[in-house]
């Protein structure tokens, strides 16, 4: 089942969250620097064992302080006028937060912020398609799957892509 929840995603009572990382996996801004703020300094130590993470790749680690035992990070590409493959390093990063929600088998209800649409300048519908396709091709893995977008616009797109709605394009 997938749902809609507008907020904060690090306040959500979930198996795990995606944040929407950069790939030095260091925090930063929006959501990577709310998760890392709410998870406390021990997410970062933890981090420290990896070099990075390619664009399109994913990370697992565990929640600290966070209501979710877990948290996957993956990176997102940077916009850059859609012709440098973000589309499939999108599609890519929500298909690697799916495999390691899988492969790790005791998660079974995952939350998604919307992946680059924040500082990175993804367009908000052109990310929501691909999230919602990802969130659909992998419904039936998980018990819950939750897209947490932070803003009302990004809330309309999800909805409308979900129940089948007009798009206002």
């Amino acid at each position: 089942m997938i749902e809609i929840l507008r907020g904060d995603i690090t306040t959500l009572e979930v198996d795990a969250i995606v944040n929407a990382a950069n790939a030095a996996l260091r925090g930063g801004g929006g959501v990577d620097g709310a998760i890392h703020r709410a998870a406390g300094p021990e997410l970062l130590e933890e981090l420290m064992q990896y070099p990075g993470c390619e664009t399109g790749d994913a990370v697992l680690t565990r929640g600290y302080r966070l209501p979710a035992r877990f948290v996957i990070h993956a990176v997102g590409p940077v916009w850059r006028g859609g012709a440098h493959d973000e589309p499939a390093l999108l599609e890519r990063a929500y298909e690697n937060a799916f495999r390691l929600a899988r492969e790790n088998r005791t998660i079974r209800s995952i939350a998604f912020p919307a992946i680059s649409t924040g500082v990175y300048g993804y367009p908000k519908r052109e990310a929501a398609e691909i999230a919602i396709g990802q969130m659909r091709k992998h419904e039936r893995e998980l018990e819950r799957i939750i897209a947490c977008p932070f803003d009302r616009e990004t809330e309309r797109i999800y909805s409308e892509l979900l129940t089948g709605g007009q798009d206002d394009r």
